[in-house]
C-alpha cells in the first residue's frame, strides 16, 4: 500500500490533475454549504418577521420594509 502511494505521488501526470480536481470539488462543496447556510438564515428571518406581524408587534408595512432592506440591488 505504501509503495502504491509513493508511485501515485511521484507520477506527476496523475498527481497534478488529481490535486486540481480535488481543489475544484472542495471549492464547490464549500460554496454549496455557504449558500445553504445563507438560505436557512434568510428563511429564519422571514419567519421571525412573520411572527412579529402575527402577534401585532409590527405592522405588515414595517415587515415588508425590513424584508426589502436586505435585498441587494443588481443581484439575483
Amino acid at each position: 500500500m505504501e509503495s502504491l502511494i509513493h508511485d501515485f505521488i511521484n507520477n506527476e501526470d496523475v498527481y497534478l490533475p488529481t490535486m486540481i480536481a480535488s481543489a475544484i470539488v472542495l471549492i464547490v462543496v464549500v460554496k454549496a454549504f455557504t449558500r445553504m447556510a445563507a438560505n436557512i438564515a434568510s428563511e429564519r428571518t422571514r419567519r421571525e418577521i412573520a411572527a412579529y406581524i402575527a402577534e401585532g408587534s409590527m405592522t405588515p408595512e414595517q415587515g415588508e420594509r425590513l424584508l426589502n432592506s436586505g435585498k441587494r440591488r443588481g443581484c439575483n
